[in-house]
């Protein structure tokens, strides 16, 4: 999926502008001086990576982090911020070289840090292995993202949803266009 990436606010798509998404663009590609909030306005779902961090103000938004930025079983937690939190923006935000796209190649890793790390034995972590990963396994990282986002819209039409995707090397987003 082609990306684009926002480096100026004349870049940002018009139905984000002067919306929670197109805030979080500003904050986190252009700068933007923090502004204060009383409540989340926000819901970003993001992968759990160390690499990445956003630059947000404080009280702008919910953040849920899981493997991937796969929020399949998180509707709940998404309900929850929709419905008492009175969030109506949700960014979706994928990141480059993650490590939930091309589990397979990863799998003597995993299997050697579980077996090193956790305590396993073998035979569990391969069957766990084998298992968990094509549950969380996501392919091409804005792919993903972009599905992600169209099921969720799905799931909440009321809500807008964007697809991004976090660049480590510069740490700036884009958005799946």
């Amino acid at each position: 999926m082609p990306l684009l990436k926002i480096t100026s606010r004349e870049q940002i798509p018009a139905q984000y502008r002067g919306t929670p998404i197109g805030e979080l663009l500003e904050y986190q590609n252009l700068g933007r001086v923090f502004a204060e909030y009383d409540r989340a306005r926000l819901l970003v779902g993001m992968c759990m990576d160390n690499r990445k961090q956003l630059r947000l103000p404080r009280n702008f938004a919910y953040v849920i982090r899981t493997a991937g930025g796969n929020l399949r079983d998180m509707e709940f937690p998404m309900s929850y911020a929709i419905a008492a939190g009175g969030v109506r923006h949700l960014a979706l935000i994928a990141h480059d070289d993650c490590g939930m796209s091309g589990l397979d190649a990863r799998k003597a890793q995993f299997i050697e840090g579980m077996v090193g790390n956790a305590g396993w034995d073998r035979a569990r972590a391969e069957r766990y292995f084998m298992k968990c990963a094509p549950r969380y396994e996501i392919g091409d990282e804005a792919d993903f993202i972009a599905a992600e986002a169209a099921r969720i819209r799905g799931l909440y039409p009321g809500v807008t949803v964007a697809a991004m995707v976090y660049t480590l090397e510069d740490h700036m987003l884009s958005i799946v266009a």
